[in-house]
């Protein structure tokens, strides 16, 4: 009778922490419930940065969502929520953030040091084969040691 009492007291206490809030939204039209669901789709949690508002249970995340939903019964279109979004958190919180100055840097910067690592390599490479060095032109032996060597080694024939 124990054990029966204590699985059921620990299934009672995991299901309480097992419970998940459900958004309860009541919307004018279906047109408005969609341009919700799509919004909460297209926005970004700024805490979670890779989940979007739907998907996340973070506060901040919460807060958006009762924003979009009351911009969206104020009349306002996704554009005008996604702008206003966007003034409040920055181009972060959409996941095609426009072309800006900092946005082109982030695209071209590592394109550029590709290209100049490739470049240095193949000049590197290039100087390589034209230029000899010092051990290469000098003679390791000179005149006189290099007909020495050929006098030993004809005796030792």
């Amino acid at each position: 009778m124990m054990t029966k009492l204590r699985y059921f007291l620990t299934a009672l206490f995991l299901s309480f922490s097992a419970q998940a809030a459900i958004d309860v939204l009541e919307f004018s039209s279906a047109q408005q419930e969609k341009d919700y669901q799509s919004l909460t789709q297209e926005l970004r949690c700024p805490q979670c940065q890779n989940n979007n508002i739907a998907d996340s249970n973070a506060t901040i995340a919460v807060d958006m969502r009762a924003k979009v939903y009351e911009l969206l019964k104020e009349g306002q279109n996704k554009q005008e929520i996604i702008n206003y979004m966007v003034e409040r958190y920055g181009n972060f919180v959409t996941y095609n953030p426009p072309v800006t100055s900092a946005t082109i840097i982030l695209w071209v910067a590592p394109l550029t040091l590709v290209i100049l690592g490739i470049f240095v390599v193949l000049r590197r490479k290039s100087n390589q084969g034209t230029t000899k060095s010092a051990v290469e032109t000098q003679p390791i032996l000179t005149h006189e040691q290099q007909k020495r060597l050929e006098e030993l080694l004809k005796e030792q024939e």
